[in-house]
């Protein structure tokens, strides 16, 4: 048997594939559907690419609605613990699946930077905002403003167009000449520039201005977010002054890029470079009998998280003992490039960190400012992860360090000039939150 985890481009693919050189597929998400972030389909939709496959191929066990809680190495495989159902229903139920080869496609999540009132009602990541535009058809707000960084700011604005939202503007961080740095990751992307174009065509439409070396730097109001502080920056990221400025607006839409979900891959004991899992050209991680694919391995967009799912499932099945044939590398070669340029062209700046106050919440969780951060470093030389948290308690709330952990290590080493391992956050025995009394159920097998 082989186990996916993760529905998005990625697993989608990697069923497929395996399914397709003959092998038993058991394809697990927490969605009601398959598809992921990026093909996130409204209530009672199923027709993301590759659903109709999924759905009719004998070979592939869909379990939705299921989140994995831990993973387990076991003689021959991995024992992989599930909760099936709705996380708040009655029905909700666990068992063990048996995976002698295992696909981890977990994705990523939004890279949120905390900024004075980030924690206002009404300030929202980027892919929260798409998620109900896609997935409702409710925008988040009447009057948005959409910024950070990297072109995922487009399909957001363009969501909530649709939803019926007037979008104010669209503000990247970085600069517009950022790809003349990567010339060769251009070419390679040279397939977008229709996705491109029509995205431009979107925003002169209906007259969003796009502007550059510009984002929001603080969001304002009493119980919820009236109107955003918007300013200039360098190219380090630090404010110009004299051109801050204020917009009415009554949401906030900010996407700094993605984390990847690392919880299970750290989880399965993969070994990790520079915050992503190290794989091979098969996507063979570290572990033998566990491929990886999709954002987990580098944040890289959907074409190639598809490309190495088809990759990984193909691996997989032919670790499982499946004929397979040779997969073709030439688009996660091509995707792979284009992702490097991307990177380049869209990076996360330190100057960001100017731009707080004492006050300013980093954990919203724990409701931990910038300025009791400080002070934990300063008292009691919080050098590490752990160390960090137990003092500070920062990333200890229901989030785990998903949301402020990136930003809270990053924020501690430009004070103390110290490594803290931002992958750290991800390193817990559940991956997922359970009851107490889930945990105490004996699993059905």
């Amino acid at each position: 048997m082989i186990v996916v985890i993760g529905a998005g481009p990625a697993g989608i693919n990697a069923a497929r594939a395996a399914a397709n050189a003959g092998a038993e597929v058991t394809l697990i998400d927490t969605a009601p559907t398959v598809g992921g972030q990026y093909h996130r389909q409204a209530v009672g939709a199923d027709n993301a690419p590759g659903a109709a496959d999924i759905a009719r191929d004998p070979r592939i066990r869909h379990l939705a609605e299921s989140v994995v809680w831990a993973i387990e190495s076991v003689h021959n495989g991995h024992k992989v613990h599930v909760r099936t159902g709705q996380a708040d229903g009655p029905d909700r139920y666990g068992h063990a699946v048996h995976a002698d080869a295992l696909v981890l496609a977990t994705g990523a999540y939004d890279r949120a930077l905390p900024f004075p009132g980030w924690d206002l009602p009404g300030v929202v990541t980027a892919g929260a905002a798409q998620a109900m535009a896609k997935g409702q058809g409710v925008a988040v707000g009447r009057r948005v403003v959409v910024a950070g960084t990297g072109p995922f700011l487009l399909p957001v604005a363009q969501s909530l167009v649709q939803a019926g939202a007037h979008v104010v503007a669209v503000l990247e961080a970085n600069r517009a000449r950022g790809w003349l740095a990567a010339p060769k990751a251009l070419l390679a992307g040279r397939g977008k520039l229709g996705e491109l174009a029509g995205y431009a065509k979107l925003l002169a439409r209906h007259r969003i201005p796009y502007r550059t070396s510009r984002t929001v730097i603080a969001a304002h109001g009493t119980g919820r977010v009236t109107e955003v502080t918007t300013a200039t920056l360098d190219a380090q990221w630090k404010v110009k002054p004299g051109t801050e400025r204020r917009i009415a607006v009554d949401a906030v839409c900010v996407g700094f890029g993605f984390t990847p979900q690392l919880e299970l891959a750290v989880s399965a004991r993969c070994r990790l470079v520079d915050g992503f899992v190290e794989v091979n050209e098969a996507q063979a991680t570290s572990v033998p009998g566990v491929f990886a694919a999709g954002e987990l391995t580098g944040i890289g967009g959907a074409d190639l998280a598809a490309a190495e799912g088809t990759v990984a499932g193909i691996a997989a099945a032919a670790f499982e003992g499946h004929e397979t044939a040779e997969p073709d590398l030439k688009a996660v070669r091509r995707g792979r490039l284009f992702a490097q340029g991307l990177d380049k062209a869209y990076p996360v700046r330190p100057g960001w960190q100017s731009w707080l106050t004492d006050d300013t919440l980093v954990c919203r969780c724990e409701e931990v400012s910038f300025g009791a951060l400080r002070t934990a470093l300063d008292n009691y030389s919080a050098l590490g992860v752990r160390s960090l948290k137990l003092t500070s308690r920062v990333g200890l709330g229901p989030c785990q360090g998903r949301v402020c952990g990136r930003a809270a290590a990053e924020l501690a080493a430009g004070i103390t000039g110290g490594s803290y391992d931002p992958a750290a956050t991800a390193k817990r025995p559940l991956a997922a939150p359970l009851r107490l009394s889930e945990l105490a159920e004996k699993e059905e097998k």
